[in-house]
């Protein structure tokens, strides 16, 4: 049984919404997750061979001149894919994440055998009285420490790595469920969120 403390959680800035129109990654965020300490950083930035547009720059930080001098996504995807080998992966609004890393690992003839898991869809079910659940939003709702800067891959894995592990704490304490395994969270993010009481309580 793989367990749920034992992941790669991962953050990508791209310049756009989606590989199927043409956006690229411009850098990738990770910590490696094992027995529930964060033993492992991963923090590149990439030069996806073209200009990256000024609203993308005022979101993320990243200028064109930080990316002109920056190793290839090719380069990096590699380091990347050895980098997640074997292990399961967390992302927060993971759908996004996957397309992108699906996209720069095709492009390089590179997979992975890890499951993902969504980090938000859970914390919808867990945190049903959050205001929205947004990363920062529920930074700040369960009380993590933050220099409040999101929008740079590593630090957006950081704050999504500690609320992984703040919701793998609230079940084990409410439900005594232990070691929690990885596919309860994905049974979670696919349950409604009237039953997910009951799902806890029989897993």
């Amino acid at each position: 049984m793989t367990k749920a403390d034992t992941v790669v959680v991962l953050d990508f800035e791209t310049t756009g919404l989606s590989p199927d129109y043409g956006d690229r990654a411009i850098e990738i965020g990770a910590v490696r997750i094992k027995d529930g300490e964060v033993v492992e950083r991963f923090q590149e930035l990439m030069n996806p061979g073209r200009r990256v547009d000024s609203f993308i720059e005022d979101y993320t930080g990243i200028t064109n001149g930080m990316l002109k001098d920056a190793p290839s996504c090719t380069d990096v995807m590699h380091k990347f894919a050895d980098f997640i080998n074997g292990y399961n992966l967390v992302a927060h609004n993971a759908s996004f994440d996957k397309r992108f890393l699906d996209a720069e690992l095709a492009r390089i003839s590179r997979s992975y055998t890890g499951q993902f898991a969504c980090s938000l869809l859970s914390a919808r079910r867990i945190y049903q009285d959050s205001p929205n659940h947004k990363l920062g939003t529920l930074v700040d709702y369960i009380n993590i420490p933050t220099d409040g800067v999101f929008h740079r891959a590593l630090y957006d894995s950081e704050m999504t790595a500690k609320l992984w592990l703040a919701m793998l704490d609230n079940i084990a304490e409410q439900y005594a469920i232990e070691p929690i395994p990885f596919t309860l969270f994905q049974k979670l993010s696919k349950t409604p969120k009237n039953k997910i009481r009951n799902l806890l309580q029989q897993w």
